[in-house]
C-alpha cells in the first residue's frame, strides 16, 4: 500500500490542465494506491472462473491465455448481440464531453482517462476497430485502436477505478451509462481471470455461506444476540428474534456490514428494536443473509445467482413478502435487474404493511419492500412513539447513496424518516445531493486498504460538500442508506472533515424510539449520554 499524502498535499497536486496530446498517447503507469490486488485462485475456482496463478499488476508479463484475443473477441461479440444497450452505448457517443467533469474519480485524480468519456472509449476503440466497418477499413482514423496486451491493462488499471456510481450518466445528453460499459469491460477482463480480490472474495463466500463475509450460521446467530445483550442494557427490553422461521410473514435481509463492524452494527440494533416495537411477525435468514450482491461488479450470470438466493429462501420459507435493510447495490439489482434475471417472484404477494394496511404497489414485481419505505408509512400514520429530542447530540446531513438513489428514486423517505427522528437536519448544496450526488469513493468492491490514495481523491467531492455543511451549520453527523458508505465514510471524513461521524438512518430511529415497557434510557445506542444528562453534568 503506497503511503497517503496529507489532505494539502493530495490537492495541490490535482491537475485538471487539459493534455497536449491525444487520450490514446497518454501512458497509463499502474502504480500503488491505484490497483487492487488481483483476485485469489480459490475465490476464482469456487466461481468456475479462469485463475491464472499469483501475478501482480505491476509485472510487465501478465498471465493471460495464449488465445486471449480471440476470448475477448468472442466475449464482447456475445455481449454486443445478447445487450441491445451494450450496442446502443458503443454508437451513439459524440464526444460532446457533458460528463467529463462529472466523475469524482476525474475531479480527485485530474487523470484525464477517468473521464466517463475516456473511460468508455478505452472499449469504444476496440469496437469501432473490430466490429464496425469504418473501424476496420479505416482503423484509426474513424476512432479504432487494435487490441493489445497495454489495452488490456488499461482495461484493468480504469474500469477498476470506476465505482459504477452512474452520476455521469444524469449529465448524458444521449442517456449513456457508462456504469454498464464498465460493467462489460470488467465482464471481459473476468473472461481472463483479470479481478480483483476485493471483489472475488465476497462473491465467494457470499456462493459458499450466504454472505460476504463468510460468517456460518452459528456465529449469525452469535453476532445477533451479543447486539440483543447491548439492546437490552440500554432500554431493559429483551428481544428474540427469529431465525429460518418457516410460516413468517416477512423475511428481513440486510448487508452482512450491519451486523458486522461499527457503525453498521447500530443500524442493525435499529432495525430490531423497531421490528420489536411493532410486533412485527420476521424471521432473519442464516442462508440468505446477505442483502449486498457483488456479482454485480464481476459478472451478469454471477450477479443473477446470488441474488437468487434470497428468493429462493423467500420460497423455502414461505413468507409473504421481503423487506429490506439499508444497502446500495442490493437495491440496484433488486430496482433494475431482477424481474428479468429472476422475476417477477410471483409465488409471494404484494407486499402489505400489517401496521398501516399500505400496499406497497412499487414492489408489486419483486416483492421487497426498502426499509425507509416502510418506516416512513409508519411515521406518516402515526404509529411510532418518536423523541426526536434524544438525537440533539446530533448536527445531521444526508448522503443520498448512489444506487438506491439514482437506480430507484429513493429520495424523499429517508430525509422524511430522518427530519422526525431528529430536531437538527441541514441539506448538502444542491448539486451535490438527490440524483447529483457523489459517490464515497469505494462503491463497486473498491472499498479496500490498498487503494486508499484512490478513494480518498474520488471521494473528494462528496467530503467538500459535507465540509461546507461542517462549516456553516456544525454538521457532526453523516447520514446514509448503504452498508458501504458506512464502512467507507469514516476513514473518508477522518481525513477530510474529522469533526463528522458516520450512521445508518435506522441506528437514529432507535435512538428516538419510546417502546413500551423500556427503562429510562441514559444512553443513545453507541453508549454516548443522551444530551439532557450532559446538560446535568454541566451544571
Amino acid at each position: 500500500m503506497s503511503e497517503v499524502p496529507k489532505p494539502d498535499e493530495l490537492i495541490e497536486n490535482i491537475d485538471h490542465t487539459p493534455p497536449e496530446e491525444e487520450w490514446e498517447k497518454i501512458e497509463s503507469p499502474i502504480t500503488e494506491g491505484r490497483f487492487s490486488y488481483p483476485a485469489k485462485g480459490k475465490n476464482l475456482e469456487v466461481m468456475e472462473f479462469r485463475a491464472p496463478g499469483e501475478w501482480s499488476p505491476k509485472d510487465e508479463e501478465w498471465p493471460l491465455p495464449d488465445n486471449w484475443q480471440e476470448i475477448i473477441h468472442e466475449g464482447f461479440k456475445e455481449r454486443l448481440e445478447k445487450y441491445r444497450s451494450l450496442k446502443v452505448f458503443m454508437d451513439i457517443c459524440v464526444r460532446c464531453g457533458a460528463c467529463a467533469d462529472k466523475c469524482h474519480y476525474f475531479i480527485g485524480t485530474g487523470d484525464p482517462k477517468n473521464m466517463p468519456v475516456v473511460r468508455a472509449e478505452l472499449l469504444r476503440s476496440i469496437y469501432r476497430k473490430d466490429f464496425t466497418t469504418a473501424g476496420k477499413i479505416l482503423g484509426s482514423i474513424a476512432g479504432g485502436r487494435s487490441l493489445t496486451k497495454d489495452t488490456i491493462k488499461e482495461w484493468f488499471s480504469y474500469f477498476y477505478q470506476c465505482s459504477e456510481c452512474r452520476r455521469c450518466s444524469v449529465f448524458c445528453p444521449y442517456g449513456i451509462d457508462t456504469a454498464e460499459v464498465t460493467m462489460m469491460g470488467r465482464e471481459l477482463l473476468n473472461l481472463l481471470g483479470l479481478n480483483i480480490n476485493w471483489i472475488m472474495e465476497p462473491v465467494a463466500n457470499c456462493f459458499r455461506t450466504g454472505n460476504h463475509l463468510g460468517i456460518q450460521p452459528q456465529a449469525f446467530k452469535e453476532i445477533v444476540d451479543f447486539l440483543t445483550d447491548d439492546i437490552e442494557e440500554i432500554t431493559g427490553i429483551k428481544i428474540n428474534p427469529s431465525f429460518n422461521r418457516k410460516g413468517a410473514e416477512i423475511l428481513f435481509i440486510t448487508p452482512s456490514g450491519d451486523y458486522f463492524a461499527d457503525p453498521g452494527t447500530y443500524t442493525f440494533m435499529g432495525y430490531l428494536m423497531l421490528f420489536e416495537a411493532l410486533g412485527l411477525d420476521y424471521t432473519l435468514s442464516t442462508y440468505a443473509s446477505e442483502g449486498g450482491n457483488f456479482g454485480l461488479f464481476t459478472s451478469s450470470d454471477t450477479m443473477k445467482k446470488l441474488n437468487s438466493k434470497m428468493y429462493a429462501e423467500a420460497r423455502r420459507l414461505g413468507v409473504k413478502w421481503i423487506l429490506g435493510g439499508e444497502c446500495g447495490h442490493m437495491w440496484r439489482v433488486i430496482n433494475q435487474y431482477m424481474d428479468t434475471m429472476n422475476g417477477p417472484a410471483d409465488f409471494m404477494e404484494v407486499p402489505k404493511s400489517p401496521i398501516t394496511g399500505t400496499v406497497f404497489n412499487n414492489a408489486a414485481s419483486t416483492k421487497m419492500v426498502h426499509i425507509t419505505e416502510f418506516t416512513a408509512d409508519l411515521i406518516r400514520h402515526n404509529k411510532l412513539k418518536l423523541d426526536p429530542s434524544r438525537n440533539d447530540s446530533y448536527k445531521v446531513t444526508f448522503h443520498d447513496s448512489c444506487n438506491p438513489s439514482r437506480a430507484m428514486g429513493l429520495l424523499d423517505e429517508p430525509r422524511y424518516v430522518i427530519q422526525n427522528v431528529c430536531n437538527n437536519f441541514y441539506e448538502m448544496p444542491e448539486n451535490t445531493i438527490r440524483e447529483q450526488t457523489f459517490c464515497c469513493g469505494s462503491g463497486s468492491g473498491l472499498n479496500n486498504e490498498e487503494v486508499m490514495d484512490l478513494r480518498l481523491r474520488g471521494g473528494l467531492p462528496r467530503a467538500n460538500a459535507v465540509k461546507h455543511v461542517y462549516e456553516k451549520y456544525g454538521v457532526n453527523m453523516l447520514a446514509c442508506i448503504c452498508a458501504i458508505d458506512r464502512a467507507a465514510f469514516p476513514p473518508l471524513m477522518e481525513y477530510w472533515v474529522p469533526e463528522v461521524g458516520t450512521t445508518g438512518v435506522h441506528e437514529l430511529v432507535a435512538n428516538a424510539l419510546v417502546m413500551d415497557g423500556e427503562i429510562e434510557r441514559t444512553t443513545n445506542l453507541r453508549f454516548e449520554p443522551l444530551k439532557e444528562e450532559e446538560d446535568e453534568s454541566d451544571e
